[in-house]
């Protein structure tokens, strides 16, 4: 079969909605950071939609990659002329597929150099920075949420005449050559899952420009514009198997397609300096407080995932669709979600939280999308923190019940000790795994887990959480995650 080119797309199968605009002449005018799966199942989709309505040919995308494993990416998306296949699965079994065309290429650090990054974040015609770099990107400290300062790599940038390394390095000496040469900045654009993640952003970048130019600092503060966002859409990490359906469907051979649910949402704060795409022209709600979608979105959806993957590891399941079948995961989810999650939230007009989050529970079932529990499971000290534990803090502000959300957190610990309830190890993945699975090994103290101030604040000391807690963890290593779920059940 011919691999997918933008010489062989007259070959794609009959019915595959390929680009039907001349990519000729398209200017890169959106740089973005992270180009995995979730930026290409809605960033870069968006920009294709409005490209087949004739629109946004200034607005292209150039992938960017810090990292050394992006070269793979960088690889598959060049020979594929930045061409991709975008899979979405029905619950039915139903895929389209559609091949996007608004990604004209991507460059990397190790590939490409610094200096390479540089000129396309410097050029006038780049106008938006985006960002998919993962919770854990923007270098803070999960309870304070100040910038780490003293981070190897953000030490080694700050030296005298270093060429930057880092996403913060790399925008602000961007942002510096634009001032210097009178060019108008660009906007940051987080899309990341974090709550006001354009105000983590502004504040990560502007930490470091203070430590790097203080003048050049109070410049991005006054003239750079932070946009919140908000985007949900579950993209599970692509497979072999994902690779042959895009080929089944196609009929052309792809390197990297995309799979992902039916359901899409992107809210954005309509705060740009430089222009944007006409995204109301496409399926973007631009809003000017992004906050209640976003609350929403992490409370109920994000947190939800972090409540079924530890109890669905734990006994066995090893997919969503499946783990979220068992009543007693779905209940769990359920309670969380009514009890805990949805009165922390505030109001938002025409949007029934209820519905919102039996929805998320619909999607989880899906099991065309193929979503892995293991995925959900990585990298939790970035995303619990961020997720779950402001429902907690904010339900202790008011006094009430914490069970739920507390039976999560020891769910985490008990998984972290990295053997499930068959015996058989788990990899856990997270950037403080030593850390993180040190704490959950048992021990004489019960509360060790939870006694990480960065993480967890100061909820060892408050009995209100560490009573449902203590009789969660000691149900869990004592009668096993499904007699756990069972009390819970029966106590809701």
């Amino acid at each position: 079969m011919p691999r997918l080119t933008a010489a062989t797309l007259d070959q794609a199968n009959s019915g595959v909605a390929t680009p039907p605009y001349d990519r000729a002449g398209l200017v890169t005018g959106i740089a973005h950071f992270g180009m995995g799966g979730f930026h290409r199942a809605h960033q870069a989709l968006m920009i294709d939609e409005l490209l087949r309505r004739g629109e946004a040919r200034e607005w292209a995308i150039t992938g960017i990659g810090v990292r050394p494993e992006d070269s793979r990416m960088r690889a598959a998306l060049g020979e594929q002329d930045g061409l991709y296949t975008l899979i979405e699965k029905h619950a039915d079994g139903a895929q389209d597929a559609r091949v996007i065309g608004s990604i004209l290429g991507m460059l990397t650090l190790a590939d490409d150099g610094a200096e390479a990054v540089l000129e396309l974040l410097s050029t006038p015609t780049t106008r938006i920075v985006s960002l998919t770099v993962t919770e854990g990107g923007y270098n803070i400290n999960q309870s304070t949420g100040e910038f780490l300062i003293d981070a190897p790599d953000v030490v080694a940038d700050l030296a005298e005449g270093a060429m930057p390394r880092t996403v913060f390095g790399l925008i602000v000496e961007a942002l510096r050559r634009r001032r210097e040469a009178g060019t108008t900045p660009f906007t940051v654009m987080s899309c990341d899952n974090l709550p006001d993640n354009g105000r983590v952003a502004h504040r990560s970048i502007l930490a470091f420009a203070e430590a790097k130019d203080p003048e050049l600092a109070a410049w991005i503060d006054a003239e750079v514009a932070f946009p919140n966002s908000m985007v949900d859409r579950i993209t599970p990490a692509t497979t072999d198997a994902d690779r042959r359906s895009a080929l089944e469907l196609t009929g052309l051979e792809d390197a990297w397609p995309v799979v992902c649910e039916t359901f899409f949402q992107w809210v954005l704060q309509d705060s740009f300096v430089n222009g944007r795409p006409p995204y109301e022209l496409a399926r973007v709600e631009l809003v000017d407080d992004v906050e209640p979608y976003e609350m929403m979105k992490l409370r109920l959806l994000n947190s939800s995932h972090q409540g079924l993957c530890y109890f669905g590891y734990l006994l066995g399941y090893r997919f969503v669709a499946d783990a979220t079948s068992d009543p007693l995961i779905s209940g769990l989810l359920r309670n969380y979600i009514g009890r805990e999650a949805i009165p922390t939230l505030r109001p938002i007009g025409g949007v029934d939280p209820a519905e919102y989050g039996e929805t998320c529970i619909s999607r989880f079932r899906n099991p065309q999308v193929g979503d892995t529990v293991a995925r959900l499971c990585a990298e939790s000290s970035d995303r619990i923190p961020k997720w779950l534990l402001p429902v907690v803090f904010d339900l202790l502000a008011e006094g009430r019940s914490v069970d739920f959300s507390a039976a999560i957190v020891a769910s985490w610990a008990r998984y972290a000790r990295g053997v499930d309830e068959q015996g058989e190890p788990i990899e856990v993945v997270d950037n403080r795994r030593e850390q993180v699975m040190a704490a959950a090994a048992p021990s004489d103290d019960p509360l060790a887990f939870i006694r990480d101030p960065e993480l967890f604040g100061d909820l060892a000391e408050r009995p209100e959480f560490t009573e449902p807690y203590l009789y969660a963890l000691t149900a869990l290593n004592e009668r096993g995650a499904r007699a756990l779920l069972t009390e819970l059940a029966e106590r809701a």
